[in-house]
């Protein structure tokens, strides 16, 4: 009776346990948080908001790039809902950007610094 013993039925592919993403959610958004204060002492306010957007986009590259690994396959999927939900808050983050601080960022100014 062999199609009874299930000790030989593997199934190499089962979706794993989540392992720690609220940890590793949480350290992204830490990061995140840390270096928008740190930015706010070398930027003006105006360029905050599109630069802390910038970094949450590039955090989520990172996440899914990092999910791309080889042998991250049994975490790929929870690697890939951090760099979704960071691209989430990124678009948040990036509507409330008002077009008169995107176009003070692009034009030159005529003040010497």
């Amino acid at each position: 009776m062999a199609f009874t013993d299930r000790n030989s039925i593997g199934c190499k592919y089962a979706p794993p346990a989540p392992h720690r993403v609220k940890e590793l959610f949480a350290a992204t958004l830490l990061l995140a948080l840390t270096a928008a204060l740190a930015l706010r002492a070398f930027v003006s306010l105006d360029a905050l908001a599109p630069m802390v957007a910038t970094l949450l986009f590039a955090l989520a590259a990172l996440m899914a790039g990092g999910a791309l690994i080889p042998r991250n396959f049994a975490r790929r999927a929870t690697w890939f809902d951090v760099a979704g939900v960071l691209t989430f808050i990124g678009v948040g983050i990036s509507i409330l950007i008002e077009p008169d601080q995107m176009v003070r960022l692009v034009t030159l100014s005529d003040q010497p610094e």
